[in-house]
């Protein structure tokens, strides 16, 4: 596992974080709660309940629906938010493709640390839109 110092570092240059001050940065790393997945490993499980809010530090994860592959999750990527905010089980699977690691945060936290946070409740939102717009496109 890494320091705190180093988990600042690192997080501090990705998309979701960016509006985050140092000791905003520092409250994250001791909020979430580091995992490491090995390769081939199924963190979230379609149809099952969602556990929580992932955020991808290093590594990288397929999402799958129903056997398929539909799209690959990288660093600054984060996963799991719409199944706690919706209340309802994931509708993919999410797998680790290579050892991955990720920041956690279990979902009965998510709703105090975004109302905390508006700035990440933005750039996630920023995210649903590009993926929603995304999906339309691939539509027509």
């Amino acid at each position: 596992m890494t320091t705190t110092d180093e988990l600042v570092d690192s997080i501090a240059g990705m998309a979701l974080f960016a509006d985050l001050t140092t000791p905003q940065l520092e409250a994250v790393a001791h909020r979430f709660e580091e995992r490491l997945f090995p390769e081939g490993e199924r963190i979230l499980r379609q149809g099952l309940s969602g556990s929580g809010f992932y955020v991808i530090v290093e590594g990288a994860a397929s999402v799958v629906v129903d056997g398929t592959p539909r799209a690959t999750l990288i660093r600054g990527d984060f996963f799991g938010e719409v199944s706690i905010l919706l209340g309802e089980s994931p509708v993919a699977d999410v797998v680790a493709l290579r050892a991955l690691r990720c920041l956690v945060l279990p979902g009965s936290d998510v709703e105090l640390f975004l109302l905390d946070h508006p700035k990440v409740m933005f750039r996630i939102l920023q995210a649903q839109a590009r993926r929603l717009r995304n999906a339309n496109r691939w539509r027509s």
